[in-house]
């Protein structure tokens, strides 16, 4: 089971107690810090933002355009939307959803390209040991 670390409550899932496949215990990595409200992007980020959207009619929101040179740590920052929403409340969405694969390891998964593997991810976030699903 991958452990998840969600953009949206920046905490690591603690549910997971499963070993890695060699039986040893996942090695301990610093959590993934990510921008969840519009104080923590970049201003760099924001400015690029505006640009983007000012000098052109972009088909995605500047944060999503996948840059395959960026390191785990650049895409954790990566913000795809930074605006405000109908009501006028400022949205935050980051780009990619961090997570540690027992086989992987620690992985970056777009939130477009890679929404099919999210969902799976966050499926068996809310399976329990007896691997019953459970709900929040």
């Amino acid at each position: 089971m991958s452990e998840v670390f969600s953009p949206f409550m920046n905490t690591q899932n603690t549910q997971n107690t499963q070993s890695s496949p060699t039986g040893s215990q996942p090695e301990s990595q610093p959590p993934i810090q990510q921008p969840l409200t519009p104080e923590q992007v970049s201003p760099e980020q924001v400015e690029a933002h505006k640009v983007a959207l000012h000098n052109g009619d972009p088909t995605l929101n500047p944060g999503d355009i996948i840059d395959r040179d960026m390191t785990l740590a650049e895409k954790a920052q990566q913000v795809a939307v930074n605006v405000a929403d109908i009501t006028g409340e400022k949205v935050v969405v980051p780009t990619y959803f961090i997570v540690d694969d027992p086989q992987e390891g620690r992985k970056a998964l777009h939130h477009i390209k890679d929404a099919e593997e999210i969902s799976d991810v966050i499926r068996q976030a809310r399976m329990n040991e007896a691997g019953e699903r459970t709900w929040w």
